[in-house]
């Protein structure tokens, strides 16, 4: 991520914010060849990055002052795939998995982004939807 770009989140994201995002991103970053797409926010959200190549997202980041998320869409495949190792994941993610709503798309996943996000479990359900491209 650019410097601006950080720059930009530090004025509006606490410090423990921020640094769970840089974590994740970092993450995302060392596994993954995607086009980074910064953009502006829809509704009351400021900012959104988005992870994307070929045409499909594997992740979405949403910014506004003191918060920030990550969406992830599970499709119908990736949803059976996460079910059937459902108890490699955290409990915090099979209770957001399972509290959300299934549209004719599959589940958009929202993660909050702060001290207590499970890496881990971002990484492995970004693996359900796509296997990293990077060695």
């Amino acid at each position: 991520m650019e410097e601006m770009q950080i720059s930009l989140l530090s004025e509006l994201l606490d410090e423990k914010v921020l640094s769970a995002f840089l974590r994740v991103t970092g993450e995302i970053d060392a596994l993954y060849d995607m086009d980074r797409l910064w953009g502006k926010g829809y509704s009351d959200w400021i900012y959104e990055y988005k992870y994307r190549r070929g045409g499909k997202t594997l992740a979405t980041f949403y910014a506004k002052k003191d918060c920030a998320v990550l969406i992830i869409i599970l499709g119908k495949a990736e949803r059976e795939k996460l079910e059937a190792q459902a108890e490699s994941f955290s409990e915090n993610t099979r209770r957001i998995y399972e509290e959300t709503h299934t549209y004719h798309d599959g589940k958009w996943l929202s993660f909050p982004i702060d001290e207590n996000l499970s890496v881990p479990d971002i990484i492995n359900l970004l693996k359900l939807k796509r296997r990293p491209n990077r060695k």
